[in-house]
Formats: C-alpha cells, structure tokens, sequence
C-alpha cells in the first residue's frame, strides 16, 4: 500500500502541469488579444483622421487662392489703365498709318491720270517726227527749185519725198495705200459717188478711183471714193433691142 501513493501523488503532480501550461496558454493567447486590440482599433480610426487633414489642406489652399486673388485684384487697376495706354498707342499708330496710306493713293492716283493723260497728248510723238523729217525734205525741194527754176527736177524730188513718205507711214506705222480699179466693189472698202452702167461688166466692179483708200494695219481707216460699173439687167436690155427694132 506504501507504494501506490507515490503513483497517485505522481499522476497529481502531472494533473496539476497540465493545469498550470494551459492557465499559461489562455493567459498567452488573452495577452496576444490585449495586444492586437489597439492595431484593431487604430485602423478604423485613419478615415476620420485623414478627412480631418485633406479639410485642413483644402482650407490652407483656400487661403492661399484667396490671398493671390485679393493681390491680382489690388494690381488690376494699374495693369488696366497700362492695357489702356498701349490700346490707345496702337489705336494712334493705326490711325497715323491709315493717313500715310490714304495720301500715298491719292498721289499714285493723281499721278496715274497725269501720266494718261500725257500718254494720250504724246501719243502720236514718233510719229511727228518722222513727219517733221518729210517736212525737211519738201523744203530743200522748194529751195532748190526757186534756185534752179527747173519744173522737171522740181516734180522728180516730189515724187521721191512722196513715196519716201509712203514707205514710211506703211513700214513704221502700219498705214497702207490700196488701189481699187478693177477690183469688185466692197461697201467695206469702198465709197460710190458714181454709178455707170456697162454691158461688159458682170457685175458692180470700181472703174475709176477718185480718192485713194488706206489701211491701217488690218482695219480700214478710210474707204477709197470710186465711180462704179454696174452691169446692165436682162430684161431692160432685152426692151431696149425690141424697141430699137
């Protein structure tokens, strides 16, 4: 019997470890559960905490803004009235621009019809000369024949300057002398001032030139004056022979 009561103080001891290691536990775990319970609890509180400073944020911003503003404002009017002055020194810039513009068109204009009208009074300038250089010529001629009293030499030297003058006018400016005798008459061409009818003349056809025409370049400047064969009709000839007959 004394030894069995070792044993059972034995499984008491035993007993009583287990007990004590897991008190030890629970009061591990629960020291654990102490210690988490602050993280826990510190994380719902960073949403007020952060809302808390962006409100700071935003009101310092505010501030700020406001501050810049009230400046910007307090410099306005001396930004406006400089505004101002450079609006009114391009305003007379345009202005003084739009004067010189006005007075350089209305030069280039008066000078633009004084040359036209110096084109049109000069126009025909070469030409004069050239006709002051025939003038030159008929008075040698002129000269010449007061000295030397000879007719034939006289109408020899007008003949020439004449068609020195033809030549001339034709060559350098285009007036051309036409002859119409024989041709068919054109109204175009030609002025009748006198008809005559012919029995060999086919039809209207210039038998004599009164006045010379001319051209002047392509267009006619003026009509030749002619006197007209106009062939006779038909029927009058046919009453005129049975009358005769």
């Amino acid at each position: 019997m004394a030894k069995k009561r070792p044993s059972g103080e034995k499984s008491g001891s035993r007993s009583d470890k287990a007990g004590a290691s897991g008190r030890q536990k629970a009061g591990a775990e629960a020291a654990q559960g102490v210690g988490k319970q602050p993280d826990a609890a510190a994380a719902p509180s960073d949403g007020p905490q952060t809302a808390v400073r962006d409100e700071i944020g935003e009101s310092r911003e505010g501030r700020e803004a406001a501050g810049a503003s009230g400046a910007a404002q307090e410099e306005s009017p001396e930004a406006a009235a400089h505004t101002i002055e450079e609006l009114q020194q391009t305003v007379s810039d345009l202005q003084d621009q739009l004067l010189r513009k006005q007075a350089e068109f209305e030069n280039f204009r008066k000078r633009m019809v004084r040359d036209r009208e110096d084109g049109i009074r000069y126009a025909n300038q070469m030409l004069l000369l050239d006709l002051i250089s025939v003038i030159d010529d008929f008075e040698r001629a002129i000269a010449s024949a007061e000295e030397s009293q000879d007719f034939a030499a006289f109408h020899s030297g007008v003949v020439l300057i004449e068609k020195q003058l033809t030549t001339m006018l034709e060559s350098k400016w285009g007036l051309r002398r036409f002859d119409s005798v024989g041709e068919e008459f054109d109204p175009d061409k030609h002025q009748a001032i006198a008809l005559e009818e012919s029995p060999e003349a086919e039809h209207p056809t210039v038998k004599e030139d009164y006045q010379k025409g001319y051209f002047y370049h392509d267009r006619v400047l003026r009509p030749a004056k002619v006197k007209v064969a106009q062939p006779v009709d038909n029927a009058e000839a046919e009453t005129e022979e049975s009358q005769g007959e």
